[in-house]
C-alpha cells in the first residue's frame, strides 16, 4: 500500500513507501549530515529509499517544485548539501550479488565496500575497493575509484559492466557498451550528475591474499625516505601500491603523539617478495619503530585514508619538493605521498573519463598549511582526482579539455534542463 508523505503544504511523495524525516523528526538530523564538517544543509525532506520506485517517487516530487535533489548513500562524497529540497538516503538498499563463475558483482546504490568485500572473499575475489570498507561502492565508482589494488587491475571506474540508471524525467534505463553507450562512458569518472544509478554492475579480480600494513620510523628520516621513494618509484611493479606518509600520531598505541614518517603497502602477492622490493626504502629509512606489515587477507586489508585539505597531481617529486613536503609536515596532521601509475595510466580503449591517469604521484593534506598551494604549483600538472575533490568550484579540473567536452554532450542529452545540480555535476 502506498504511504503519500508530505514535504509541505504542496508536496507530497506519490506512492513512496520508505521513511521520510524532516526537520523535527528524530531521525532528521542523524540522516541529513555528511561526513564532510564542511556541509550542515538542512534539506525539507530526507527520504529513505527501499527501492527503485521510492527513489522515483522523491525524484518526481522534487523535480515537480523545483527544489534540489541529492542522492546520498554514506556521506562520503557528499560536498554540497540539497539545502530546503530532497535528500534521498539509498543506505537501505544494500543488496550485493556475486557471481563467482563470472567473476561480476552487482550491488544497490546503498552498498558498502565491506559489504562487497564479505561477499566476494570466499571466492578467492575482491573488487577494486577503497581505503576503508564503510566506503559507498556507486560514489566512490562514479567518480574514479582509486583503490590499492589499481596499480594492478586499474580504477573502480574501469571494471563498471552495466549500470542502471534513474534519470531526471523519471525514465529508467540500463547503460552498458550496448545501451545507450555514451552514457555509460560518462558514468565511469564523470560523476553521478547524469542520473540516479540504482544498480551496478561490476568485475571482480582473483586476489585472496597481500602482503599489507604499515611500518613507522622517525619523522627525522622523513627528507632521505621521500628521496629514496622519488626514484625507487620508476622499477615498482604494477602489483605493489605504496604511500609515504608524514603524519602525527593519535593519542593511543604505542606511537600515541609521535611524529612518524609512515610506509603504507600492498603488495598484491607474497611476503618476500614484497619485503624484497621494498628493501631499499627500508634501507634508506633504517630501523622501524613499529613494523606492522603483514600477510593477510584483502578483505582484512585496511588501509586507511587522509581527509584532502589540500591535492596536488605531480609528474615527479624533486628534491625542491620534498623540501616543501618535509617542512609542511611541521604544520599538518598528515601529508600523503602517494605512488599512482601502472595500470591505471593503460586505459583501455573504451575506457570512461577518470580524471588525469598519466599523474604518477599525489600529494593529499589533510590541514591548511599558509603557502602550500603557492610552493607546489610549479610542479603541479594543474589536474584534481573527483573522489577527493571537496571544492564543488573546481569540478571541471578533474577531466581533460576533451573530456570534459564529451561530458557536457552527455549532460545536454540526458538532463537538458540541468536537474541533477547539486555536488560535482557537469554544467550543460
Amino acid at each position: 500500500m502506498s504511504n503519500p508523505y508530505r514535504i509541505d503544504d504542496d508536496i507530497t511523495l506519490s506512492g513512496f513507501t520508505g521513511r521520510a524525516h524532516r526537520p523535527g523528526d528524530g531521525s532528521y538530523d542523524e540522516l541529513r549530515r555528511s561526513l564532510n564538517p564542511a556541509v550542515d544543509a538542512r534539506p525539507a525532506l530526507v527520504a529513505e529509499a527501499y527501492g527503485m520506485a521510492d527513489v522515483r517517487s522523491a525524484l518526481l516530487a522534487a523535480r515537480a517544485h523545483g527544489v534540489p535533489f541529492a542522492v546520498q548513500a554514506t556521506g562520503h562524497g557528499t560536498h554540497a548539501g540539497a539545502e530546503g529540497g530532497v535528500l534521498v538516503r539509498t543506505t537501505p538498499m544494500a543488496s550485493v550479488l556475486v557471481d563467482p563463475v563470472r567473476w561480476i558483482a552487482r550491488v544497490g546504490p546503498g552498498a558498502r565496500w565491506g559489504h562487497v568485500l564479505a561477499a566476494a572473499a570466499p571466492f578467492g575475489l575482491a573488487p577494486l575497493s577503497g581505503s576503508a570498507p564503510d566506503v559507498g561502492v556507486t560514489g566512490y565508482t562514479l567518480g574514479g575509484g582509486l583503490g590499492w589494488l589499481a596499480r594492478r587491475h586499474g580504477f573502480a571506474a574501469d571494471s563498471v559492466l552495466r549500470a542502471e540508471v534513474l534519470l531526471a524525467d523519471g525514465r529508467h534505463v540500463t547503460a552498458s557498451a550496448d545501451s545507450h553507450p555514451e552514457l555509460f562512458w560518462a558514468l565511469r569518472g564523470g560523476g553521478g550528475g547524469f542520473g540516479v544509478v540504482t544498480s551496478l554492475e561490476f568485475r571482480l579480480h582473483p586476489v585472496s591474499q597481500v602482503y599489507s600494513g604499515f611500518a613507522y620510523f622517525p619523522i627525522e628520516v622523513a627528507g632521505e625516505l621521500l628521496e629514496t621513494y622519488r626514484t625507487w618509484i620508476d622499477t615498482a611493479p604494477d602489483d605493489l601500491s605504496t604511500a609515504v606518509v608524514l603524519r602525527r600520531m593519535p593519542g593511543e598505541g604505542p606511537l600515541a603523539g609521535r611524529h612518524v614518517a609512515q610506509l603504507k603497502v600492498v603488495h598484491a602477492g607474497d611476503e618476500a617478495e614484497g619485503r624484497r622490493l621494498l628493501a631499499p626504502l627500508l634501507r634508506a629509512a633504517g630501523p622501524a619503530l613499529l613494523d606492522e606489515t603483514r600477510t593477510t587477507t584483502y578483505a582484512d586489508t585496511a588501509m586507511g585514508g587522509t581527509p584532502n585539505r589540500h591535492m596536488s597531481m605531480l609528474e615527479e617529486v624533486p628534491a625542491e619538493v620534498v623540501d616543501v613536503l618535509v617542512a609542511a609536515a611541521g604544520q599538518a596532521q598528515t601529508v600523503e605521498v602517494r605512488h599512482w601509475g601502472g595500470a591505471m595510466s593503460r586505459p583501455g580503449p573504451d575506457a570512461g573519463p577518470v580524471s588525469h591517469r598519466r599523474t604518477r604521484l599525489s600529494v593529499i593534506v589533510d590541514t591548511p598549511v599558509p603557502g602550500l598551494a603557492e610552493a607546489l604549483r610549479p610542479y603541479d600538472n594543474g589536474g584534481t582526482f573527483l573522489n577527493f575533490l571537496a571544492d564543488t568550484g573546481r569540478t571541471a579540473a578533474a577531466w581533460s579539455g576533451a573530456d570534459h567536452a564529451r561530458l557536457r554532450e552527455v549532460k545536454r542529452a540526458y538532463d537538458p534542463d540541468g536537474f541533477f545540480r547539486v555536488g560535482h555535476v557537469v554544467e550543460r
